[in-house]
């Protein structure tokens, strides 16, 4: 039966301590049914000499190391992920869901893990189908050459912030981390709580970081024209672009990482703000709510910030509708934004397992084809065919081609209802036949 081997960090699910010998020897026993020590090769006894392999002849998947203690191997910590298949660890990406809650109301960092979520996901292009070269949430935003694009200015300061809880939970990724602390800071603001999925697999190196250019730009010629360009690119409607544009309701605009903004205002100064300065694009930028479409609408408080790609939001004849929904009902803005993040929290990643990890709830139920019935009066002639489904059609097709009909050549009364009318009339016949 096939081997195969893991490396596990030294520990104890077990609950106990494994004798071994001072070398690793080849295949010494381990007392558990089909495990054994791997012979390590004479390179890995150098660079590694404390940690051995075990392989398991039943599990393909299983690879385990431990690391030797002394005169024996310690357990003591050892995960038991056994046959790990998901990119993250559900009970590590709650623990750390807590960590990053404190560390939101400590630094009060909401506004840059946000827009670290959102651009690691941005660079999405949906005419690209390859992993990880079509962009998107994969994590590639942690590497020096996308952390250098131009609007990615500061965002290495949110990596930082979130290096420690990644080095606490190494059983997650750092897509999944960035998604986590976007959507816990929108939520910890009093915004909508967002239906996230988790296990997203990373990026493995700088070479496969997302081109710069796909991210929206502040000021360009055509505001309309360049949003819908930028975010039809990643699959987004018009709905989808105003809501998410919401989030600006927190967070402030540096001059000199944007190149736009004031230097400080009124409402960027202070206590309890974290790091002063920039100018903000509502009163109270550290609150999850409407009023950014309100302030937008007004344009009557010279300290708030408007962009040109904010400004058309009010103007567009399309965006406008939203925009004035929005302005007047939060709980339709919340509704529209909760979906709309969780969507571009999921553009251009790649899952394991493939249906996702949920740590709120159980995944949602998938919905079975709703199989249409099926009603033959509806076949009775071709000016009708356009009340058909294509999954009608494809039954009409068949349900013709058992009797021996063509729906190519579709009878102007209702076929089925002809050989009914035949059969009885041969039934007539035959009862007259009988009686003479």
């Amino acid at each position: 039966m096939a081997t195969s081997t893991m490396v596990v960090a030294a520990g104890s699910c077990l609950g106990a301590r494994v004798a071994a010998a001072a070398a690793p020897a080849p295949a010494p026993a381990v007392g558990l049914p089909g495990l054994r020590f791997a012979a390590n090769s004479e390179r890995e006894r150098k660079r590694k000499p404390n940690i051995l392999k075990l392989e398991s002849q039943f599990v393909p998947a299983f690879n385990v190391s431990i690391r030797r203690r002394g005169q024996g191997l310690s357990t003591r910590g050892l995960r038991s992920a056994g046959v790990r298949s998901a990119a993250s660890d559900p009970e590590q990406l709650r623990a750390a869901r807590e960590d990053v809650k404190k560390l939101l109301a400590e630094k009060k960092c909401h506004p840059i893990l946000i827009r670290l979520g959102w651009h690691d996901a941005g660079s999405y292009d949906k005419n690209i189908a390859e992993f990880p070269r079509r962009g998107g949430a994969n994590g590639s935003l942690r590497f020096s050459p996308e952390l250098g694009h131009g609007a990615n200015a500061g965002l290495i300061n949110a990596v930082k912030l979130l290096e420690p809880v990644k080095a606490k939970y190494a059983g997650i990724t750092y897509a999944d981390l960035f998604q986590l602390a976007s959507a816990t800071a929108i939520e910890e603001l009093g915004g909508p709580k967002i239906p996230m999925r988790y296990g997203r697999v990373d990026t493995k190196s700088p070479e496969e970081c997302a081109i710069e250019g796909n991210l929206p730009d502040a000021g360009p010629p055509n505001p309309a024209d360049h949003l819908r360009k930028v975010f039809y690119r990643m699959g987004l409607n018009d709905r989808e672009i105003v809501a998410l544009s919401g989030a600006h309701t927190v967070g402030r605009s540096r001059p000199e990482r944007s190149g736009w903004g004031k230097k400080e205002t009124k409402y960027t100064t202070g206590a309890n703000i974290g790091a002063p300065g920039g100018q903000s694009w509502t009163a109270e930028w550290l609150k999850f709510d409407n009023s950014y479409f309100r302030d937008i609408k007004a344009q009557s408080d010279e300290d708030l910030l408007v962009l040109p790609t904010d400004k058309v939001l009010a103007e567009d004849p399309e965006f406008k509708k939203f925009t004035d929904k929005y302005a007047e009902d939060q709980n339709a803005f919340f509704a529209d934004y909760a979906l709309a993040h969780a969507k571009l929290s999921e553009l251009g990643s790649k899952f394991d397992p493939e249906e996702g990890i949920f740590i709120d709830q159980e995944a949602p139920p998938k919905k079975e084809p709703v199989v249409e019935k099926f009603v033959a009066a509806k076949y009775s002639s071709g000016d009708r065919q356009s009340e058909l489904s294509d999954s009608m059609k494809a039954k009409m097709r068949a349900e013709y081609l058992a009797v021996g009909g063509s729906p190519d050549r579709p009878l102007g009364s209702n076929y089925f209802l002809n050989i009914i009318i035949v059969i009885a009339v041969l039934a007539v016949l035959a009862s007259f036949a009988t009686q003479s």
